[in-house]
């Protein structure tokens, strides 16, 4: 038995082996790479291993694989045997039962037709008369026909989040994930292989990758969320999703197309938050003249970050206690809006000071060990969202704080990892999270939600279906921050990328740069401004307004323009017009002073014959593919936004 799901250029078919013990992958490609004989398929002797080791496999427990690598792994060992398949809903299900163990498994597949993403899951029944404790849980096992597969992914720490980065695999494993109970800043759950395919796994808390070259030659990546899990009698479990993604000329465009099909269409305003320039002291007189600077600059939104509520003077305070600070707090939302400009706050939900009337009151609310001192990191403790009072609590003080002001903008952070949370609990808490974020979709639709973790710690594709905008990282130095978002878009889509134009020197890389390169920068995905713009010069606010009427002018072909990643560029290609962003991060060509030639960057992807920039300078579509748009860069000409539309 065997079946073809076909996504938009791509298919991917599955087959169940003759003797139903298993599903395993014929083929994934272009439409009709099935037609054939399966590039994938053992066709050796085995020895010193099980026929399940060498092949295909989709999805196995330990007793059918134990040696190359289960997907499931309970106490005891484990044996399927293929029950069923039903498509329904547009989602194929292979069932497999194990009478023994007393376990079913539906393996899920979901077919995007309008992009080339497959979607995996995988639904487990607990058909005994107790609970069943699972060790490993993934999500997806997915056998490719690579022998020395290159594998890039993206790995940092705080303030350094998404460095792309690339190993060669002859033999042995990788892996990457996280125990954090959030994805972390430490790898990003995205891992691709040769730049053909390419696997996002879709869960909020504690995951893992890995990539293993097996004894047959194929390369088998594995993906899910970390366990145990315990599944009660005649329960089911439903495992976070994988998604899939093949392309041969540029995964990461398959990526931002599978972020916009599943975005809200949303206008992304240009915002300014003010925590860079006033820190926690949120003095609404203060605060007042940053937002008429930012409304004079073109802003459109005025974001108070954290520092506004009572007891928060330091971040030993306060968390819990979601009560404005001031009593002029209504008068001065209002003062904002009357400027033309939208209201935006910053909220913690997730996390507690010790200090606040909120842990006073409920200090079982938190994780901790019975007898011991909860852990502090940033100074605050964590609530178990997991428990239903804390998720009550949860929406009830947002869904007051979004009656009570005219709020239009949440900037959702979280800025510690948990510790005394047991993995087991790691579920509770994430689909809680998950059901707050619907809750502010549904009840309060015309409000914005950017998701943060200290940074980009928390940018899974679970967190990205559900928000609007997310913070990749609290570095905001232009060139640490350019590394930063080169690797954030190979993952997700520009519409979701926060970027700020601050004052920030820089962590790793503190060469001083522009005005103009932080704010074409910060143009590559969404705008905001962080910087002190009291202090900035009559010139400088004047550049500054001109370069965000700029971005307007250009913020629909950066948010649903098709990107391309070029160096030290990015290419936003929509039918109208292209978009060329460049920065210039090295050394200069020494012209006029001595001989030299325009620096350039090459385009991809045109379609037209020739176009034209606003100068009315004509060029072919060769010369921009295989010669290049000039760029003269001096000392302070260090980034540059070119428009070109086709004659």
């Amino acid at each position: 038995m065997t079946w073809t799901l076909r996504m938009a250029t791509t298919s991917y078919t599955v087959a169940v082996e003759p003797g139903g013990r298993w599903a395993e992958l014929v083929a994934w490609g272009p439409h009709g790479v099935e037609t054939g004989p399966s590039p994938l398929r053992n066709l050796g002797d085995i020895h010193f291993i099980t026929e399940a080791d060498a092949a295909p496999v989709e999805y196995a427990p330990r007793g059918e694989r134990p040696f190359t690598g289960a997907d499931l792994e309970l106490d005891g060992d484990s044996w399927c045997t293929f029950e069923g398949a039903d498509e329904s809903d547009g989602v194929l299900r292979l069932a497999f039962v194990d009478e023994v163990a007393g376990l079913r498994t539906v393996l899920c597949y979901r077919p995007e037709t309008a992009v080339d993403v497959l979607s995996r899951w995988v639904e487990v029944t607990n058909l005994r008369d107790e609970s069943v404790r699972l060790a490993r849980i993934g999500s997806a096992g997915v056998c490719l026909p690579v022998r020395e597969p290159r594998l890039s992914f993206l790995h940092g720490e705080w303030a350094r989040e998404f460095q792309l980065d690339h190993v060669s695999l002859p033999a042995g494993g990788f892996r990457i994930g996280s125990s954090y109970g959030v994805p972390g800043h430490n790898y990003a759950p995205w891992l691709s292989v040769d730049d053909t395919w390419g696997v996002s796994l879709a869960w909020s808390g504690s995951w893992e990758i890995t990539a293993e070259v097996e004894p047959s030659g194929l390369t088998r990546v594995r993906a899910g969320m970390l366990g145990p899990v315990v599944v009660g009698p005649g329960e089911t479990f439903t495992t976070p999703e994988l998604a899939l993604a093949y392309s041969t000329d540029g995964l990461a465009r398959v990526w931002h197309a599978y972020d916009r099909l599943r975005s809200r269409p949303a206008r992304k305003p240009v915002l300014y938050n003010s925590w860079e320039a006033t820190g926690f002291e949120v003095d609404l007189p203060k605060q007042r003249e940053l937002a008429r600077i930012a409304a004079d600059l073109g802003v459109e939104l005025f974001v108070v970050d954290d520092g506004w509520f009572v007891g928060r003077h330091d971040d030993t305070g306060g968390l819990g206690d979601w009560y404005p600070e001031s009593p002029d707090f209504g008068a001065f939302v209002e003062d904002v809006r009357g400027m033309g400009l939208e209201f935006g706050l910053w909220v913690e939900p997730e996390c507690v000071s010790p200090k606040s009337q909120l842990y006073a009151e409920h200090p079982y609310w938190v994780y901790r060990t019975e007898g011991r001192e909860p852990t502090l990191i940033r100074n605050q403790m964590l609530l178990n969202l997991g428990l239903p009072e804390v998720h009550e609590f949860v929406v009830s003080t947002l869904d007051r704080l979004l009656t009570d002001y005219r709020i239009s903008y949440l900037k959702w952070d979280m800025n510690r990892p948990a510790t005394e949370r047991p993995l087991d609990q790691d579920d509770a808490h994430v689909r809680n999270y998950w059901r707050v974020l619907d809750h502010l979709r549904e009840k309060h639709p015309h409000v914005l939600v950017e998701g943060c973790a200290g940074g980009g710690g928390r940018t899974d594709l679970a967190t990205t279906g559900k928000v609007d905008v997310v913070w990749p990282s609290d570095n905001t130095a232009p060139l640490d921050r350019l590394k930063i978002q080169h690797g954030f878009l190979h993952m997700h889509a520009p519409h979701l990328m926060s970027s700020w134009v601050t004052d920030a020197p820089g962590f790793f890389d503190a060469r001083p740069r522009s005005l103009k390169f932080r704010f074409v920068l910060a143009m590559a995905g969404v705008l905001g401004i962080g910087a002190d713009v009291r202090h900035w010069s009559a010139e400088e606010r004047f550049e500054a307004a001109s370069l965000i009427a700029r971005y307007k002018d250009v913020r629909d072909v950066v948010h649903g323009g098709e990107a391309h990643l070029l160096n030290d560029a990015i290419q936003y290609s929509a039918e109208d017009r292209i978009v060329v962003l460049a920065w210039n991060t090295g050394s200069l060509t020494g012209v006029p002073m001595v001989p030299g030639q325009s620096s350039r960057v090459r385009l991809r992807g045109l379609t037209a014959q020739s176009y034209v920039d606003e100068s009315g300078q004509v060029y072919s579509a060769a010369h921009l593919t295989h010669v290049g748009l000039p760029f003269d860069w001096s000392q302070s000409n260090d980034a540059d936004v070119v428009v070109l539309r086709s004659e």
